[in-house]
């Protein structure tokens, strides 16, 4: 890019190296060489409902990012189409050359031992949800546990959209590096590498959300299994068997951000194991991903949200746990 690029594409730009330089430079003296970060410790990585292909390129390409091996890291990523978000500061990348001016901007930076590892796999070589953590100093002052949504095409990843919760990251680290609500990216450019996922999973995805837009709590729960769990990140909630997974529902009725007649799926990825999708909403959280895990018979087993608690009160927060007490 050059100096006569957009003024969102300027402010793109102040917005990386602001971050690099108030997050990380402190501990650009301690890099280490790639061969000597990478020894840090491996971490247990539920590939339960992954198929081997995807979890191969995925576990390649957190460890060339954890050596901070800038050219390694890019060879994942095909060269066109490509698209990188943060769907939460809203950055987007839509080029191979501006993702690798990103890395090459950031890993020399990075605190020694410092790693990216993924924690959970769903999907295949199409598509994959990946459960996923940057150590502090990576991106900024905090660690960020965020949830991708990574389209590939022949081991070649082609797009890839990231979530994760500003509170967990702090609410005030997020806003400094948040662009502002009218530059916000609203294309996530799906439509370049269309909707790949598995029949069974695409079907799910769409009668959960035809459901949860209804605010149907009844027919939401029935397309979960009897023993199948329920975990919103965000507002710290976990619930276990379909009978209370209907109850918490019912009780959070306009507190998820995910339900409501606003709610719509934006892109669907995975296998017919399981996989996951990106929704929209009209609502104070206009955006997040929901993680599924199937059995054979289409029905969920697992359920993960992951949406920006950042952009709302703490008082929904609280009600939304409150929802999730058996009376």
């Amino acid at each position: 890019m050059t100096d006569n690029a957009a003024p969102a594409d300027r402010s793109r730009r102040t917005l990386l190296k602001t971050a690099a330089l108030g997050g990380t430079a402190a501990a650009a003296g301690l890099a280490l060489p790639a061969t000597a970060r990478a020894s840090a410790p491996t971490t247990a990585v539920d590939t339960s409902h992954a198929s081997p292909e995807v979890v191969r390129v995925l576990s390649a390409y957190f460890r060339d990012k954890s050596a901070a091996d800038v050219e390694a890291t890019m060879a994942h990523f095909a060269k066109r189409p490509v698209t990188y978000v943060d769907a939460v500061v809203g950055w987007p990348f839509s080029t191979w050359q501006e993702l690798h001016d990103l890395f090459a901007r950031y890993m020399p930076t990075w605190p020694a031992g410092a790693r990216s590892y993924p924690t959970r796999i769903v999907g295949d070589a199409t598509g994959a949800i990946v459960h996923f953590t940057d150590d502090a100093g990576l991106f900024g002052p905090s660690e960020i546990r965020a949830v991708g949504v990574v389209d590939l095409t022949r081991g070649r990843i082609t797009r890839w959209v990231d979530y994760w919760d500003g509170r967990h990251f702090g609410i005030s680290d997020r806003d400094a590096l948040k662009v502002p609500d009218d530059r916000f990216p609203t294309d996530f450019k799906e439509s370049t590498v269309g909707e790949n996922a598995a029949a069974r999973t695409r079907r799910v995805a769409a009668e959960l959300n035809r459901a949860f837009a209804a605010d149907d709590s009844a027919a939401a729960s029935a397309l979960f299994t009897p023993d199948a769990s329920f975990t919103d990140l965000v507002s710290h909630v976990h619930v276990v068997g379909r009978r209370h997974i209907g109850s918490f529902l019912a009780g959070a009725r306009g507190l998820l951000p995910y339900t409501g007649s606003g709610a719509r799926v934006r892109h669907v990825v995975g296998s017919n194991t399981g996989g996951g999708y990106e929704w929209t909403a009209s609502g104070a959280v206009p955006r997040g991903v929901n993680t599924l895990e199937l059995d054979d018979a289409g029905r969920i087993t697992s359920f993960t949200a992951m949406w920006d608690g950042a952009e709302v009160e703490d008082d929904r927060l609280l009600r939304l746990a409150a929802a999730a007490v058996e009376r």
